[in-house]
């Protein structure tokens, strides 16, 4: 199967922010740039493997899909040629997919 592209919609952008900033707000930056390593790679692994995330059990939406690396929840939308990161949450928070116009 050849690669997909792997775009991140601003929500995901502005959730990666906010979890840099939180770690380094609470003194261990370290620790935030090595977790959002390890996020990034995990998206990155999509452009090779789109459909090894599950379907989002509160959507229940076979386009909608998820990784889970705790303790962080890695949403995207998943398009024949295309995976668009929407959400990168802390998997205790309620999810909230931005609108259509945001994928």
């Amino acid at each position: 199967m050849p690669k997909v592209a792997v775009r991140f919609a601003e929500s995901a952008l502005a959730d990666l922010e906010a979890l840099r900033a939180w770690y380094a707000e609470q003194s261990v930056p370290d620790v935030g740039e090595r977790l959002l390593g390890e996020i990034v790679a995990s998206i990155e692994a999509l452009a090779d493997h789109p459909d090894m995330g599950r379907t989002v059990p509160e959507f229940e939406q076979p386009f909608l899909r998820e990784l889970i690396r705790p303790p962080f929840r890695i949403v995207y939308r998943r398009e024949p040629k295309l995976v668009r990161v929407v959400r990168v949450w802390r998997s205790e928070r309620l999810l909230e997919v931005p609108d259509e116009d945001a994928f």
